[in-house]
């Protein structure tokens, strides 16, 4: 398996960690390929647990080089912060590389990140105010500051120069704000944070070429999901990359036809954090006992996530944007005590009905969902490792999501540790 991407099929928070976590000991390379710190993956190791915001997964394993790919947006601040932190719980990180042509979070990106959040009131999107879309907007823009800049010190000063007359007389006409001073962000970031990351900074792309040229094992790790994609996520709230399997080339300098194998995550039912359509979604005393029993809260922010059950609809689509070779399906085992488990399999809108996704936005924020209701099986799943040992009913589930996907479940997860998981 020269190279292997692992994404979310729903609006993030499936569980990619764990699987990637899972295939990282199979794996030579595992390449983070796009988003920011507001993306976050727990993995749970002989009752450890590791919260992983920037770094790859694979950076469990001494036998795996992790990679941030270009698509990655940095803040210097917070790897450095997530290197020690993991570091002091005797992680090493002497293999990781950088991008040089990962793309910088700089102070007025958080600025005005949070500015843009607060003057949107009721509009807002939701953001973890990381500033993680302004700085996609300044690359966009053409005038981001990249993680290679922090090694030419006249460079970094001429580029930073530019952009802070633009953005401090936006803080300071529309926002209200103080200027952002050149002379502090010079002395972190060229001061503080070049001397430690320069080590690390590498041409990511050509290590993951020859790796490939080598037959070397790649795994490809997505932030988000499939449904917070910018192009193909449900828009406007959404993230500022492209987590789909598309991104994963864009992301990390691979090429399409050097991907073998794509697994899509899928939680057993469905989260959803800030705002946004989510036809699914329940607000009574089942989407609390999700919540509860999922721990279903932010591992970055916190946020307690929306809940919903399983949408077939949603995974259909996801399915075809990206080229699905196969599903994990995680967090079997919060559904253990529910009598009966809803699966959407259609929407409806004004007597029409809907086996795929509406193109239009207003349709999608205005449809029912049109559910399917199986048995539960009340009963503890946690133990399990074997397929055969499934209850009837759980085996079901799986089956259902098999035959209206097209894709195989080649993973179930019955809980947060590395060892529980069934392998289909």
């Amino acid at each position: 398996m020269p190279a292997t991407v692992v994404l979310g099929t729903q609006w993030g928070d499936e569980g990619k960690g764990k699987v990637t976590d899972l295939l990282g000991a199979e794996m030579d390379a595992v390449v983070r390929y796009q988003g920011g710190h507001n993306a976050g993956h727990t993995i749970v190791v002989e009752g450890e647990s590791f919260a992983l915001q920037l770094l790859p997964s694979g950076i469990l394993y001494d036998t795996v080089t992790p990679v941030i790919g270009n698509g990655v947006v940095i803040d210097p601040s917070v790897l450095l912060a997530e290197i020690e932190a993991v570091e002091k719980r005797g992680v090493s990180t002497e293999k990781l590389i950088v991008s040089g042509s990962a793309h910088m979070i700089m102070p007025y990106h958080l600025e005005l990140d949070r500015m843009t959040e607060r003057f949107l009131g009721k509009n807002k999107l939701g953001t973890t105010k990381r500033g993680i879309g302004p700085a996609y907007a300044d690359k966009a823009s053409r005038i981001g500051l990249r993680i290679q800049d922090l090694l030419d010190e006249k460079i970094f000063i001429q580029k930073l120069e530019v952009v802070l007359k633009e953005k401090n007389a936006i803080l300071a006409k529309v926002y209200n704000r103080l200027p952002i001073s050149l002379d502090q962000v010079v002395s972190d970031y060229l001061g503080k944070y070049a001397p430690k990351i320069s080590p690390m900074i590498a041409d990511t792309v050509g290590f993951l070429q020859q790796s490939y040229a080598n037959n070397k094992n790649i795994l490809l790790e997505g932030a988000q999901a499939t449904f917070l994609d910018l192009d193909h996520g449900t828009y406007p709230f959404v993230t500022s990359s492209n987590p789909t399997a598309g991104g994963a080339c864009t992301g990390s300098g691979l090429g399409p036809r050097q991907i073998d194998a794509v697994i899509g995550v899928a939680k057993a039912y469905l989260t959803r954090v800030g705002s946004g359509p989510f036809p699914t979604e329940l607000t009574d005393e089942v989407g609390d006992l999700l919540v509860d029993r999922g721990h279903e809260y932010g591992t970055n922010t916190g946020r307690r996530r929306r809940t919903g059950w399983f949408d077939l609809v949603l995974l259909g689509q996801a399915a075809r944007i990206n080229s699905l070779s196969e599903l994990a399906i995680t967090k079997l085992d919060v559904l253990d005590p529910l009598e009966s488990v809803k699966v959407c399999v259609a929407y409806e809108l004004d007597g029409d009905r809907f086996d795929t996704m509406p193109y239009h936005q207003s349709t999608f924020h205005k449809v029912k969902p049109v559910y399917e209701e199986l048995p539960g099986w009340q009963c503890d799943t946690t133990h399990i490792t074997e397929s055969d040992k499934l209850p009837k009913e759980a085996r079901e589930l799986i089956a259902l999501i098999e035959e209206r996907s097209s894709v195989h479940v080649g993973y179930v997860g019955t809980g947060p540790g590395r060892d529980q998981l069934v392998r289909m």
